[in-house]
């Protein structure tokens, strides 16, 4: 079959989701997120695998990339990545399985084995790869659930600068911090309640979930994970949440200084990426874009008004008819495989 006109599914394994995007001759016709908190057992795993069965199904090539060998699941990267290809071998025993290995580019299951240091994480430079290819010179942040990727695109390349994850984190271009499932006393150490800087509670009361559910900024199909107390995800159930961390309970301040404080919270967050982002766009040209991915790119539109910088959504920048291409953005590194692997 002419290449580009075959169906390829692209895989994301991550630690907590498993995104699925479906390509059918170069354009991505359908997109999913599921749960998989691989870190209690891959049995969501293995779930979610089947529950994706109609996005892959006949389908001539998987493309897969992974992170879920960070999982603490696994007594190291290397034995994750052994671990996830054996599982992806078991659960797809037919067909023409593809294994991104970042700087290695595509290789097979018994390859990946042996290469496991390219495969581990490479799922950001598969994106930014794409990115590359469809815009030439940009800032590129995927901005998902737990972690930031910000990726500077010079001549159509990515020019990182690290590759692994304790290189990356050094240079900028990972930063721990993601749009739903970060705790909130990752983000700041206090937060001002009527005017007095007041510390946080060190505990898991509440995540930037509820401080984007309160703002107004999240899409509830992107918060996969139950909330802190296992409790209601709304807008009074986020605020209880969040009152805890500043040793309260959600009657005693009025609903628009709750706004303020998660407003305090979501800006120290912003804060953190806008600061990793100067360091990575060194070089760029004034009138490079920052293309935006993933479930937080909302926040990243607000950074890319605070640079200057035209901001486009890596939604509207791939091949992908209308009624997926925010589900594609949300999956953006299984968009990124199917299509690349598919096509360019």
């Amino acid at each position: 079959m002419e290449k580009g006109k075959s169906i390829v599914a692209g895989f994301d394994v991550g630690g907590a989701h498993l995104k699925v995007a479906r390509a059918e001759s170069g354009r991505v016709v359908l997109a999913r997120t599921f749960a998989t908190p691989i870190w209690q057992g891959l049995d969501s795993l293995v779930s979610a695998i089947g529950e994706a069965a109609p996005l892959y199904a006949d389908a001539d090539t998987l493309a897969f990339t992974m992170t879920g060998e960070l999982s603490d699941i696994f007594p190291s990267r290397d034995e994750g990545v052994a671990a996830l290809l054996d599982e992806i071998s078991r659960r797809f025993p037919s067909g023409d399985k593809l294994v991104y290995a970042g700087r290695s580019g595509f290789v097979g299951i018994g390859q990946a084995a042996q290469l496991s240091a390219d495969v581990a994480s490479a799922n950001w430079h598969a994106t930014a790869s794409l990115v590359g290819k469809l815009a030439g010179e940009a800032l590129f942040m995927d901005m998902g659930s737990t972690t930031t990727d910000i990726l500077r695109i010079k001549d159509k390349k990515v020019a990182n600068e690290g590759y692994t994850d304790a290189e990356r984190l050094l240079t900028g271009e990972l930063v721990y911090t993601g749009f739903t499932r970060t705790f909130i006393f990752g983000v700041a150490s206090a937060a001002p309640v009527r005017g007095r800087m007041t510390p946080l509670m060190n505990e898991y009361f509440a995540s930037m979930a509820d401080v984007h559910r309160i703002l107004g900024m999240l899409d509830e199909k992107d918060d996969k994970h139950p909330s802190a107390d296992g409790k209601e995800k709304t807008v009074q159930g986020s605020i209880a949440r969040l009152a805890r961390m500043v040793g309260r309970d959600a009657a005693d301040l009025l609903p628009l200084e709750w706004l303020d404080i998660a407003g305090w919270f979501s800006e120290q967050q912003l804060r953190k990426i806008h600061d990793a982002a100067l360091l990575v766009s060194g070089g760029l040209a004034s009138d490079a874009p920052i293309v935006g991915a993933g479930t937080g790119r909302r926040q990243i539109a607000r950074l890319a008004t605070r640079m200057e910088r035209r901001f486009i959504d890596f939604a509207d920048l791939i091949p992908a008819n209308e009624d997926v291409r925010a589900e594609a953005s949300s999956a953006a590194p299984a968009a990124a495989v199917a299509l690349l692997a598919g096509t360019f």
